[in-house]
């Protein structure tokens, strides 16, 4: 380690955050899965008992989408083993095998996406952090629809590179938020353009001038990049949501949203949005603030 990755003579924070990553590839992947699917566990349910800042707002998160009379603490301890899965599953991809990750995966809807794939158009698969997206897009690989999608840009530098080279060994091209040769709606409008297929988190806005949409009764705001790439390529934009089955892995395609303008549909995303939510919220893995209303 160079001296220019030491805060007075010990490493920063951002470098023990990539050699922690590090070792948990390395790690978890090398633990039989029943005792690596335990440790998950258990690291779930110590990270809701300590209550942590991202344990609060999941809670938060989770009230607004869970029906009334809904045992928000069991929910919430749910969807914290839901999303320690999640990584566990990251973890070990590479460990489950194609046959594994097709053979698991019950799609609901699929023909409308292998209908929007023939056509050649362009299509956009629109998502919700929900399940297990990693796992969904190695599917769709292995399926045969190769695909581009945008990776929020991490730090350090050598933890964005090992994203990148851990999606990318599954078949995905990952074009960075930020500081990429060129703009990624240059980038993703060439690709649809091409006939090519885009998934993209759409749930969360990074950008702080997304679009304003009602989403479970009060206002948030989510990026209008799926419905503008949709518009100015004319793309099939679908809205999909994911969850976990206990043996495996489940989805559904949604209708495709009709072309009108960004702020229309982008508001029927997130109406398909809340659908998915609605009926898995403890595979809603959604730990930052979403709603403008929230503290």
């Amino acid at each position: 380690m160079t001296a220019g990755r030491l805060v007075r003579g010990r490493p920063r924070a951002a470098d023990l955050t990539d050699l922690a990553y590090a070792a948990g590839w390395r790690g978890v992947r090398a633990l039989p899965e029943p005792l690596a699917a335990a440790a998950f566990r258990l690291g779930a349910d110590l990270a809701l008992r300590r209550d942590g800042r991202g344990v609060r707002r999941l809670r938060a998160n989770l009230a607004r989408v869970a029906p009334a009379g809904t045992d928000l603490d069991r929910l919430t301890r749910a969807a914290m083993r839901s999303y320690a899965r999640y990584w566990l599953e990251v973890f070990r991809l590479r460990e489950l095998g194609e046959d594994r990750i097709v053979g698991r995966m019950r799609l609901l809807d699929e023909h409308l996406l292998r209908q929007s794939h023939a056509r050649g158009g362009g299509t956009i698969l629109a998502l919700p952090h929900m399940g297990n997206w990693e796992q969904a897009g190695a599917w769709l690989a292995a399926t045969g629809i190769p695909f581009t999608t945008v990776a929020e840009r991490l730090r350090p530098e050598s933890l964005f590179e090992r994203f990148v080279a851990f999606r990318t060994a599954l078949g995905m091209e990952v074009i960075p938020l930020t500081g990429g040769e060129s703009p990624p709606f240059d980038l993703l409008r060439e690709r649809l353009r091409g006939g090519g297929t885009l998934c993209l988190l759409a749930d969360r806005d990074l950008s702080r001038s997304g679009v304003p949409v009602e989403f479970f009764g009060a206002t948030a705001r989510m990026p209008g990049g799926p419905a503008a790439l949709a518009l100015a390529t004319g793309a099939t934009l679908l809205p999909v949501t994911l969850w976990f089955d206990r043996d495996g892995w489940s989805g559904r395609i949604h209708p495709a949203v009709p072309p009108s303008d960004v702020a229309t549909m982008t508001q029927s995303l997130a109406d398909a949005f809340a659908a998915g939510i609605a009926a898995h919220p403890a595979d809603w893995h959604m730990l930052q603030r979403v709603w403008r209303d929230d503290p």
